[in-house]
């Protein structure tokens, strides 16, 4: 019975003393930085058909050269400062994708290339191939079993 009053002491402390989440603010970031960045996506792709490219070709170097960027970023310092600002506006497009992956490298590289880049660089990012692979598999199956393939 104390732990229970102690539990709930606990958690009107926490609510007191915790700041309120600027939830206005976040979300204009994440749409404005998610924004600028599908932006810079639809730039790259109209110069590289301009250049051109076909655009299905187009499409596939567009996101190489996104993900390069990202990645530069990463090695540099810039997207986390980006990411901390904008939140899953800057997460959830390829370019965090890639920053996941290289985050940990860079973090780990002192440990050797084996052990710490090769180990570590799929620490965040794995998970999310795997849901992802298994997702899609699922998915493809019930398009099969509904009769879905080849419309």
């Amino acid at each position: 019975m104390a732990t229970e009053k102690a539990k709930k002491q606990y958690q009107t402390l926490v609510k007191q003393h915790t700041p309120p989440r600027p939830i206005v603010r976040n979300v204009v970031a994440a749409f404005v930085v998610g924004g600028l960045i599908s932006v810079l996506g639809q730039l790259i792709f109209g110069g590289l058909t301009r250049l051109g490219f076909a655009s299905k070709d187009a499409y596939g170097y567009t996101g190489a050269v996104l993900i390069g960027l990202s990645a530069l970023a990463t090695g540099f310092g810039v997207y986390d400062s980006l990411a901390k600002f904008a939140g899953m506006g800057a997460n959830l497009p390829i370019t965090g994708f890639a920053n996941s992956i290289v985050s940990p490298a860079i973090e780990f590289k002192r440990e050797g290339y084996v052990m710490g880049v090769g180990a570590k660089m799929f620490t965040i990012a794995g998970p999310v191939i795997v849901y992802g692979l298994a997702s899609a598999a699922v998915m493809a199956l019930l398009r099969w079993l509904l009769g879905g393939v080849g419309r």
